[in-house]
């Protein structure tokens, strides 16, 4: 057990349920599922949720192309999404809807609170209506160009160029999405929830160690420049809850969509025993909360999501942990224009562990986007994983075999050295605890650099030629080669999950960060056989060509 017990919830920003999940939603899902296993490798008790956004405009327009409704859409996606998080090993406890009854009561909580509280009021208001279509447009489906920087195609509610949020009303030259037409101003009412009354307690949270100095910094600009009452219903045609006693009018999805993911611990407190949802939510709750997203729904996520806890005096998260974008040789992905791989396709090629390595070697702590390169990539797999980890394995596994029985010596021949990369252990915590990935994979890589050394000086396939003492000497000498291969395979265990099951198989151990300091001795293990393939190029097949 660890010195100090935590008790944690991790969720991930909801995919949305109108298409597949590609390599972009698996940056982020990767990157939180890493943190969680190494969490639970250190024994703390971790819980690990998210569900589909699955409400809005662009649900109801994907369900009436397809000829299908929105509720079988959003089903058929839920177990598609689940499929691929599952294939890429995220460990989610639960993978919930925001389509559920859960998230219809909570809301509804919300709402009576919201109302109780005299937070909500209803004002008539100008918004773009595509008059061939028959309906108010949503933010999403209007582009135009941006009133701050003047770049072209962006959407109705912030810049993705500058990063300049504004109403849909500034922008230059709109067009609706949907036809391709101009769309006409037109009178509607709504509801607004009152987001300034709450701008001391966002500024004391924003400055509460909860966020990256980027992001507040960024949250800090939105509270100078002033807090806007908040919109948060819909005009109908719309798929979504409706507003009680507001006829035509939808709960605004960005309102239900946070709520989910306290929906979804809800439907994991009725599956399991050990949960109870007051433990967690209530104010003084010991339990710590983080929300991985990315940067794109910083606004939601530091502003609105805040106030909506503390109207119902619901516990605030302990971190909002924020990353950038995911782009492909410098491109950024995008659904519209066809600049993405989904997870699916990427299983068709390669395994799951070469992406989350190749992110894992990228990932940082802070808001930069990183890029994938398709040479890097297949470099860096067959540099860091083949020639370096499982050749230190094979290279030592192989003398154990044929001269010892399977079985590692009663002592190391190096123990210092041991003791060296034991030591390690308190540097790689820290990378962990702080989502430093890529100084994990930079320290594990210098470790195997000094590994393989070590083999290349101690030459055992000499020494095997010389009288019995040598023999002892290369008994020690390839025992100390495998004890330093699962040093490193601890440290990457919750990056590679796949390559750890083969490797607990073939040295017949669980990897264990507590067994760190203690090496394996007087042990059999299996005879080696094959634990990961090089990826030739000839393997991608056309994946990356749109992007040449």
């Amino acid at each position: 057990m660890p010195d100090i017990f935590r008790k944690i919830l991790v969720t991930c920003a909801l995919p949305y349920a109108n298409g597949s999940i590609h390599i972009g939603h698996m940056f982020e899902h990767i990157q939180a599922d890493i943190w969680v296993r190494y969490q639970r490798m250190r024994g703390h008790e971790v819980w690990f949720v998210s569900a589909d956004d699955a409400h809005g405009t662009a649900i109801m327009l994907k369900s009436k192309k397809l000829g299908i409704s929105p509720n079988k859409l959003i089903r058929e996606m839920q177990i598609e999404h689940r499929e691929d998080f599952l294939n890429f090993n995220i460990s989610y406890d639960n993978y919930h809807s925001t389509h559920s009854k859960e998230n219809l009561f909570l809301l509804r909580k919300f709402f009576s609170c919201f109302k109780k509280k005299k937070l909500l009021e209803k004002k008539t208001i100008v918004q773009f209506y595509d008059d061939v279509k028959k309906m108010f447009l949503p933010d999403r489906f209007i582009s135009g160009t941006c009133p701050m920087c003047q770049s072209n195609k962006q959407y109705g509610d912030n810049c993705e160029i500058c990063g300049a949020t504004y109403e849909p009303t500034d922008l230059i030259d709109p067009v609706s999405i949907i036809s391709k037409t101009t769309p006409i101003l037109k009178n509607t009412e709504h509801l607004f929830f009152n987001l300034p009354i709450f701008k001391h307690m966002l500024i004391n949270w924003v400055n509460s160690s909860t966020l990256q100095s980027a992001i507040i910094k960024k949250t800090e600009e939105w509270l100078i420049s002033g807090l806007k009452h908040w919109c948060i219903s819909r005009d109908e045609p719309y798929f979504g809850f409706k507003i009680p006693n507001f006829p035509n009018k939808y709960f605004y999805v960005w309102l239900d969509a946070p709520i989910g993911y306290i929906s979804a611990f809800k439907n994991l407190c009725a599956k399991s025993k050990k949960l109870k949802f007051d433990d967690l939510w209530n104010e003084k709750s010991d339990y710590e909360l983080y929300h991985f997203i990315g940067k794109d729904i910083i606004y939601f996520h530091t502003l609105f999501w805040p106030a909506m806890l503390e109207s119902m005096s619901f516990r605030k998260p302990n971190g909002v942990f924020v990353h950038g974008y995911l782009t492909i040789n410098g491109l950024k992905l995008s659904k519209s224009r066809g600049y993405l791989i989904t997870a699916r396709d990427w299983m068709k090629h390669f395994d799951s562990d070469s992406l989350r390595y190749y992110f894992s070697s990228k990932i940082s702590n802070n808001i930069d986007d990183i890029d994938i390169k398709l040479e890097d990539f297949i470099q860096k797999i067959n540099s860091d994983i083949v020639n370096k980890l499982i050749n230190l394995a094979l290279r030592s596994a192989s003398f154990i075999h044929k001269y010892f029985n399977g079985y590692l010596s009663d002592n190391l021949n190096n123990i210092e050295l041991y003791q060296n990369f034991s030591n390690s252990k308190e540097k790689i915590e820290s990378y962990f605890e702080n989502r430093e990935y890529s100084f994990i994979i930079r320290e594990s890589m210098k470790l195997l650099d000094i590994a393989n050394q070590y083999i290349n000086q101690k030459k055992p396939w000499l020494l095997v030629k010389k009288q019995n003492r040598k023999i002892t000497d290369v008994h020690m000498i390839v025992t100390t080669g495998i004890n330093l291969f699962r040093v490193i395979m601890i440290f990457l265990k919750p990056i590679l999950p796949n390559l750890s099951i083969k490797v607990e198989d073939f040295l017949n151990i669980r990897l264990n960060w507590d067994d760190i300091s203690v090496p394996l001795l007087s042990h059999k293990i299996k005879k080696f056989s094959i634990l990961y393939r090089r990826i030739n190029l000839e393997n991608v097949s056309g994946l990356f060509d749109f992007y040449e």
